[in-house]
């Protein structure tokens, strides 16, 4: 069976965001915008499903997931480097989150991501960092590192308590800071206003 892979796309009020950031990663010859017509009242995910014959558009109504806390896990051999709709290893990670509300991948030593986004940390100089090795090159982190909002860093487990803050970046939730988390496993809990 050939593979499948995944663009989530947001959809407000009928107004597709970013799609410049998906077209590129989605690379392929069709033109994303002809196939999407979003409802236009309200909050979606655009879920575009393709392959190399064919793409497929569903849309959801949007939940955002509250996470307030996640679990370090290992995994040296696991790959996501495009957005397959194959997430088996990545939910395997998810199960592992015991009480928490997601997971927080370490690789070869350097953090990476959560199941469902990338991540920046904001260090004491002021800058926002995110990991230079993430499993996947989201489309809102190329943004801000376009704009020059962030900065790539191999950030280890150790260098978690250095940070101040932490937000998670993708197409739904944009850059979201978190107002309170907890790391499981390491000297970390913040409380923003």
């Amino acid at each position: 069976m050939m593979e499948q892979f995944l663009e989530t796309i947001k959809a407000k009020d009928g107004e597709v965001y970013n799609i410049e950031y998906h077209q590129n990663r989605y690379g392929g010859s069709r033109n994303l915008l002809d196939y999407l017509n979003p409802p236009s009242d309200g909050l979606y995910r655009c879920r575009v499903v393709y392959d190399d014959n064919s793409i497929e558009v569903t849309y959801h109504p949007y939940q955002k997931r509250v996470i307030k806390s996640l679990k370090l896990v290992y995994d040296d051999a696991i790959t996501y480097d495009r957005k397959s709709l194959n997430r088996t290893k990545l939910d395997a990670l998810f199960e592992q989150r015991g009480f928490c509300d997601d997971v927080l991948i370490i690789k070869n030593s350097l953090i990476t991501d959560t199941t469902i986004a990338n991540l920046a940390f904001l260090a004491s100089d002021g800058i926002w960092y995110t990991p230079k090795t993430p499993l996947l090159k989201g489309t809102t982190r190329a943004r801000y590192l376009d704009k020059g909002l962030l900065k790539e860093a191999d950030i280890s487990q150790n260098d978690l308590e250095n940070f101040k803050k932490v937000a998670l970046l993708n197409a739904m939730i944009d850059f979201d800071i978190i107002s309170s988390i907890k790391i499981e496993g390491v000297d970390f809990v913040r409380e923003y206003n």
